[in-house]
């Protein structure tokens, strides 16, 4: 099957992002399954209000573990929200236009007042995965 995202100009491409903030959450993955868990615990270069990277351009360099998408790795949605508009199209599922329900505002804690340690006491069951 052709990914209906490889016909996606790079404008239509990040015009699809409902801007929910999901994806900049952390996960964590359990070693013994290989699930993946979402936290309510988002990188610090999330503005909350907006659910958009601060440094989008450079969000890489400012964070090493920044996940990308993009026509080359679409093996990765995957790991993404089962909300994820992305995702959805990629799976020939309907869009389902409702930012203000799915955004992460509100929800959220920044990682910056986190110690990894804690993280397993932030699993969110409100990021539906699959």
């Amino acid at each position: 099957m052709v990914s209906p995202l490889l016909a996606l100009s790079n404008q239509e491409w990040e015009d699809l992002c409902d801007g929910c903030g999901r994806c900049c959450l952390v996960k964590l993955e359990d070693e013994d399954s290989g699930e993946l868990h979402y936290t309510n615990v988002a990188c610090r270069f999330l503005n909350q209000n907006t659910c958009r990277c601060m440094d989008y351009e450079h969000r890489t360099e400012i964070n090493p573990r920044c996940m990308v998408l993009d026509a080359d790795n679409l093996d990765t949605l995957s790991l993404m929200p089962f909300t994820c508009a992305y995702r959805l199209l990629h799976e020939g599922r309907e869009l389902q236009r409702h930012p203000s329900e799915l955004r992460v505002t509100g929800m959220v804690v920044s990682e910056e007042y986190i110690h990894d340690d804690q993280l397993p006491e932030h699993l969110a069951d409100w990021v539906v995965t699959g």
